[in-house]
Parts: C-alpha cells; structure tokens; sequence
C-alpha cells in the first residue's frame, strides 16, 4: 500500500472528515488527492487521465453534499477514483482492479456511496433522474440528486433520453457536465462544436460573472422570484449568444461555464444551486489529466497508461528479444487498411473508439473512408446498414459489451434486411482488469440467434486475416467476427489471404477417446494442452469450429460417430454459446454422447487479469489437461471393469 503524504488527506476518510475543514483547505486537500492517485496508479495501473481532471469538482461535491444521503452518479466511472478515495476506500485504493480488490468503477455492492453501477457510458442521467422521481414520491425533498456526465458521453442518445424527461418532471436534478473535449480520444461531432462556441464566447462570459451574483440573490427572495429569475435568465442567454438555450429548450436551467479546477468556486456554485428547484444543468470546462503535465498533453496515451515512472513519465513496458505476436486489433487495424486498397466500396465505422479499436489506422489512411460517430452504437449500426444499402462494405467495429447497446439496431436495421455489414467484435470474452460491465461475454449467445447472420471467431491473426477477406466478399450478408484483447499467437502474422468456405471448420489433430471443439483464440490453450497430454500418453483430437453459425455439420457428424466424449471450450457464456449448439447438433441427429461444455458460467465474472479470469471460469489450459485426464482416467476404470 502506498504511504499516503500530506497535511490533511492522511485524515480524511470520508466526506465528514472532508467537511471538517476550511474551505481555504480545499485546493490543498485536492492537490494531495490528485498527488495520491498519481501514486497508486503508476504503480498498480488502471484509468487515470480522467480522474485526474475531475479532483476539484470532487472534493467540492462531497464538501458541500450530505452523501450518500444525497444521490451522487458518476457516469462511466473512469473519473470515479477519487470518489473511491474519499469514501472509505483509500487504504484500500491500491488494490483498484485486481483479482479480490475494489472495482475500477463505482458498484453498489462494494460502497454505499456508490448510488449506481457502471461502466458504460451515458447512463448518469436517466438513473439520477429515477432517483430524484423516487425521492419525490417518497416526500424526501431535501435529498439532492446529481449526475456527473463527460461531454464525450453526453453524445450518446441515452444522454438526451434522459434530458428530455428530466425537462418534464420538474425533479430535483443537478447535471453536472464536465466539459474536457474527450471521452478516450478527441470528441466529435456537432455538440461538440456547440459547447466550443458557449466556453469560447466573450461576451457571454464576461456578462455572465456580473449577472450570476444578482439572480442567485434574488432567488433567494422566495419561491415566486424563482419563475422571475428564470425569465430574466432564460431572456439574457438567448440575447448574449442564440445557441446557449439548448439546455434550456429541454427545460433546464444553465449555469456555466465555469472552471472546473476552481475548487472554493465550485463549493459557491453547488451550495447555491442546491436551493434552486428543478432540472438544473452546470457546464465545467476541466482539463483531463490535470496536474500531470505528460497527461495533459497526451489525453489519449494517458486514459490508461499501465504502469508508469511517476517523476519520468516512462511507460513501462515489458522488453523480449524475440519478436512478438501482434494485438489482435492492431491485426484489425492493418488488414481492413490493406483490404480497402483493393476494394474501394469498404469503408469504417467506430463508437468513439478509433485507439481502442485501432480504426486510427485507417482513420490515418483514409480519413475520408473511416468515420469516428461517438459514443453511439446504435447509431453506428444504423449508419452502417444505410452505408450498405447503397452498396458499400462497412466494418462497423464495435466492443462485445458495447454492441449489446445496439442489439435492435442489428436484428431491425441489418439481420432483416439482409446486408453485408461486418461487425467486428473487439474484446470479445473475458477482457480483464475492467470486470464485469466490459467483459465480451455474451456474444456468440446473442449473434447466433439472429436469422441471416454468420457468427465467427478466429483462433489465430491468420484466421482473422482470412475471416476479414471472406466477409467482405459479394453476397456474404450480415458477419459478426469476435477476437479478444490482447495479443494473438503469431509473430508472422501477416500473410496472403485465402477465402475460407462460410460454415466450415478444420481438424487442427486426429486423437482417440475424446475429442475438443474450440472456438476463437482459446483453441491455442487446446493446442498447448493437447501437446501436454501427448506426452503423459493421453491424445485428444482438437477441432477449430471456425464458425459457430452457420455450424460445420460435416465435421459435427464425424465427431459424434467418431467420439463418446466431446468437450467443448469457448471464451462467452455457456448459455446459448458454442457448446449449447453443439448439443442442440447432437439432439436433433440422435447422437449420444458425454458432452462437457468449459466457458463463462451463468454468473457475472469480477475483475482481473485475463489469465486469472481463465482459470477461475475453468477453460484455461490446465482446466482443459484436468478436463481431458478425469475423462481417460474414467475410460480407462471402465475398460477395467469390463
């Protein structure tokens, strides 16, 4: 753990301890969290640019609120962290993320200050809302309610879902829009244009310092003065600057912009807007990555850096002499840049995640062919299908957890319609350190399901390669492609492509006794399990699935006929996933047979690293060496016996 510094932090615990103090003391209780974050993330990883810039507005939401009695909700939760650390999770801060330890985002199970669960973005106002109807309907109208939403997510349509009933219900709701010009890379898109212009205008902000003092004094004259000042207001903004009534059209009053690293100011502005009634929204314009200058320059780089020299800023990373196979996105990456030199109709489509996916690359290339949409996946998938109705082959390259956002989208907007938009599916299966909210776990489940689609995963970059080239082939129609974080298997990775036949698997080796059926990256974890088993005398064959719709008959029925035990192995869920169609193939053929499924069991996994998350589901090597023994030592006791 991490020897916490500083006159006033090393005492504060919770937000009572924060209230003990002047507010004089704020800006220096702020820089000795933001300096403890520092600490503990270069050490031990995780998110942290974005916290970084929300310290002030941090300390100053639990100085002034009464939490968790009032109803904090921090969307996504990137920015959470010294939320976490205010409120009785600092001297277990250290363990963010790992195996056992505190969620890298807020989750109602582990504190009670954390009002919401969450990790996908744009939620914040929508559940604060429920919050504050609820309250109202319990006659609790002194408990505030406020949601903290990034102007990155605030592009997803939820987030204006959410706006649009708030106009209406007159609850008692603070937005709090942290205005940094990102979510992981750069904002797009037209709102981001529009709160430029209001943070921008000089003449709306140099009014609005004198005019905010006045209205806030006569607010205070009663409840009657409260519809004068919103006149008066609402009359001043549409003068000073036409388009800052936004906000206000949805029936919000705007405060703002106002400097989100000014924390005495802030503490001024939220106590003073707790005594106004209804949807009130407050625009702070941060810095993500305040107080570490290498974060500030580099927003990107630093949204999550791993670990870290605190005083160089030196990124450490891990050095082999031999070469290294490649992420599986940046395989992506460069092969939908080298397929779209050959096949001008190909264009790409990401949520807001052009690094994460690696869609930069062709981003690069070609600008004009790779569109970055925000944080909206279901309009990234509808956008996608117009693309295809006109004849163009998008790759619309979306997260496993994230599609789940847009899954009407791909059975109304694409499986229906029959178009060939190629859905490939990044951090598919477990994804590690983030937990639960991004694991891609659900996928194969949810994609085989939909008529017209084909649903593939690649057991290596080659196979990536060619399930890329035969996708975009005339004809092909709706393809989901799911690969995993992290790196693949093959250092030469880049070879010519080859069309593979839609639906076909390959016999990766012949074996005796039982056989394996893999699907996706976790075939490699058969491979190095089979050649362990080879050499204590135990020799399974091993299938690569390739495909798990429309599924290899062919091979399922030499399988069946072949084989009294069949185990299957898939990075997803056991419910509805590879396994389950494979029992569904033996069912309806009349085959009998031992079938052991390995996967994600029915239950939501926690955080950790990959392998650890492996492991405790149960489909790691060794679970597949234990798997196969336990199997040929029952073989061999029967023989035995008879």
């Amino acid at each position: 753990m991490e020897d916490i510094n500083g006159l006033f932090l090393p005492n504060i615990n919770y937000p009572a301890d924060l209230k003990q103090y002047k507010e004089q003391d704020l800006e220096q209780i702020a820089q000795e969290l933001r300096q403890y974050i520092i600490d503990v993330v270069s050490v031990n990883g995780g998110h942290f640019a974005a916290s970084l810039g929300v310290v002030e507005l941090t300390v100053a939401l639990h100085y002034v609120l009464n939490t968790p009695y009032d109803k904090l909700v921090w969307d996504v939760g990137h920015q959470a962290y010294g939320h976490k650390i205010l409120t009785g999770r600092k001297d277990v801060f250290h363990t963010n993320r790992i195996l056992n330890g505190i969620s890298g985002f807020p989750k109602i199970s582990e504190s009670e200050y954390d009002t919401f669960g969450v990790g996908h973005s744009s939620t914040s106002i929508s559940a604060a809302l429920g919050m504050a109807v609820a309250s109202h309907y319990k006659g609790e109208t002194d408990r505030q309610h406020v949601a903290v939403i990034g102007d990155g997510a605030m592009t997803a349509g939820l987030a204006f879902e959410g706006l649009n009933h708030a106009g209406i219900e007159n609850s008692n709701l603070l937005v709090i829009l942290n205005d940094n010009c990102m979510s992981i890379d750069p904002n797009v898109g037209a709102l981001k244009e529009y709160l430029t212009n209001i943070t921008t205008s000089k003449s709306y902000n140099r009014f609005r310092e004198d005019i905010s003092q006045v209205l806030f004094k006569l607010s205070e004259l009663g409840p009657n003065a409260h519809k004068f000042v919103k006149k008066i207001e609402k009359s001043i903004k549409g003068t000073l600057l036409k388009q800052s009534n936004m906000f206000e059209a949805l029936n919000f009053r705007y405060f703002g912009p106002v400097d989100g690293h000014d924390v005495q100011r802030l503490v001024q502005v939220i106590r003073d807007l707790k005594d106004i009634p209804g949807p009130k929204l407050l625009h702070c314009v941060t810095l993500k990555g305040k107080g570490f200058a290498l974060a500030e320059k580099d927003q990107t780089k630093w949204h999550a850096p791993g670990l870290f020299d605190k005083i160089t800023g030196e990124i450490k990373k891990s050095v082999s002499d031999k070469p290294q196979p490649p992420k599986y996105q940046d395989v992506f990456g460069h092969t939908l840049v080298e397929l779209a030199e050959a096949n001008k109709k190909i264009v790409g489509i990401t949520p807001a995640m052009p690094s994460g996916s690696s869609m930069n690359i062709m981003m690069k290339a070609m600008p004009n062919r790779a569109f970055d949409v925000g944080i909206a996946e279901q309009h990234a998938v509808t956008f996608s299908a117009g693309l295809a109705t006109q004849g163009l082959v998008p790759f619309c390259n979306i997260y496993s957890s994230f599609m789940q956002r847009a899954y009407d989208q791909v059975i109304h907007d694409v499986a229906i319609q029959n178009l060939n938009v190629i859905f490939c599916l990044d951090r598919a299966g477990l994804a590690g350190a983030d937990g639960a909210t991004h694991h891609g776990a659900y996928d194969l489940a949810y994609m085989r399901c939909i008529p017209n689609m084909t649903v593939a995963a690649p057991m290596n970059e080659e196979e990536l390669r060619n399930l890329m080239f035969t996708a975009q082939q005339e004809n092909a129609g709706p393809f989901s492609i799911r690969y995993p974080r992290g790196n693949g298997v093959m250092p030469d990775w880049k070879r010519p492509f080859k069309a593979l036949e839609i639906g076909k698997g390959r016999k990766i080796c012949d074996g005796e006794q039982v056989a394996i059926l893999t699907i996706g990256h976790v075939g490699n974890f058969a491979v190095a399990a089979c050649k362990e088993l080879n050499s204590e005398g135990i020799h399974p064959a091993h299938y690569d699935m390739r495909f798990v719709k429309p599924i290899d008959e062919a091979l399922l029925h030499d399988v069946f006929k072949r084989y009294k035990n069949i185990v299957t192995v898939e990075d997803g869920c056991l419910q509805g996933g590879m396994g389950t169609a494979v029992l569904e193939f033996m069912a309806d053929h009349q085959y009998s047979a031992q079938v052991i499924r390995l996967g994600i069991p029915d239950e939501f996994i926690e955080h950790g690293e990959q392998a650890e998350l492996w492991a405790l589901c149960g489909y790691d090597t060794h679970s597949i060496i234990s798997t196969i023994k336990k199997i040929a030592v029952g073989r061999t006791t029967e023989t035995m016996a008879s």
